[in-house]
């Protein structure tokens, strides 16, 4: 659009669980709740409008064996846009993406540095792998690359034990995201087991992805220090695959998966009954494939989450706890316009009518 250009959406704008308006207009890239004066050259969007949504836990630059070239990187970043996801918390990737900063066309970032994970106890590829007398060095060494946050392995297979197993020992922890709160960074950890979460959480770390372990014991541990969740349900569904590869070798690891499995959506449902944050991430990346933020949005809802709560997990509560705008007043116009009310059937929003970008239609 030119510089006089003015977009204006109506129908329903979604600003927020209890604000919702008739339109708004999109002046220089921004929102405004005002009609322009003297606006020429107006174009109209009609539908449901939300906020650009969120992927709280997104992966862009990395592939199954690691960092990846960067056209591959800007297909998983387009490929999130057009499924209306707008703002990525990036947690964790071995890839330097800075390089869509400078692209209007793509979703907006918040990297988390690298992996950093317990020597031959994740992925081969993805993270920095030490042992624990290196922890706090290199969680000051991601906490000053990234935006903000830190990504720890939280817990992985141990080998010897043939099951999933703590990566890090409590005092480690806690003096390792003491240093990320000193650098003004907050700290996530990878934890799919029950054994590793007390002592994370009482080492003061702010969130974590996965949550399959959260038991009715930690539930209240959780909710008092408002530690956020993550639960990637798309991406526990793959559990019972990788239980099944596992069997052979790891029958205990196998038998543990597939119980977390199981009880995924009765652990998702009690954390929210708690008042546990909780937010929506795809763990796309790696072995997931992106653009499956609607999918996310609907195993919240079928877990038991009310679908304005789903919402809000995706749109303006994600974009709050992340620190970033969503449509009020003067910020910049990241939306994305449904056919129909989301509230009604989150399911609409795997079918975006228009996305919008930086006050510009990009899909």
């Amino acid at each position: 659009m030119s510089d006089q250009a003015v977009l204006h959406v109506k129908g329903r704008v979604l600003a927020g669980p209890d604000d919702v308006r008739d339109e708004l207009w999109v002046v220089g890239g921004r929102i405004s709740y005002d009609r322009p004066a003297g606006a020429r050259d107006v174009r109209s969007v009609e539908g449901w409008a939300l906020p650009g949504l969120v992927d709280a836990h997104c992966h862009v630059g990395l592939g199954p064996h690691g960092p990846v070239d960067e056209d591959v990187a800007e297909k998983q970043a387009l490929t999130d846009r057009d499924a209306g996801t707008l703002l990525i918390r990036d947690a964790g990737s071995p890839s330097d993406t800075r390089w869509i900063d400078d692209r209007d066309d793509l979703p907006k970032i918040i990297r988390a540095g690298r992996h950093i994970a317990r020597t031959r106890r994740y992925m081969r590829g993805y993270a920095w792998e030490i042992e624990p007398y290196d922890l706090v060095a290199h969680v000051a060494r991601e906490a000053r690359r990234g935006d903000g946050w830190v990504k720890l392995v939280g817990d992985w297979i141990d080998r010897d034990l043939g099951d999933l197993a703590p990566s890090w020992p409590a005092d480690a922890a806690r003096a390792a995201i003491a240093e990320a709160h000193r650098l003004g960074a907050r700290v996530t950890a990878h934890c799919f087991a029950e054994n590793s979460l007390r002592d994370l959480v009482e080492a003061g770390i702010d969130c974590i992805e996965h949550a399959t372990g959260l038991t009715d014991d930690l539930i209240p541990l959780f909710a008092e220090r408002g530690v956020a969740i993550v639960p990637t349900l798309v991406n526990i569904a793959t559990f019972p695959q990788l239980a099944a590869g596992g069997e052979a070798r790891y029958p205990q690891w196998s038998a543990h998966m597939r119980r977390l499995y199981e009880r995924r959506y009765d652990t998702v449902r009690g954390a929210y009954d708690a008042g546990i944050p909780v937010y929506v991430g795809t763990d796309a990346g790696g072995h997931l494939a992106h653009g499956l933020v609607a999918g996310e949005v609907a195993e919240l809802v079928t877990a038991g989450i009310p679908a304005v709560a789903a919402l809000s997990a995706t749109t303006w509560g994600a974009r709050a706890w992340l620190g970033r705008p969503g449509l009020e007043e003067g910020a910049p116009a990241d939306l994305v316009v449904y056919e129909a009310d989301p509230r009604a059937d989150v399911r609409v929003l795997a079918a975006p009518r228009r996305v919008v970008l930086e006050g510009r239609v990009v899909g």
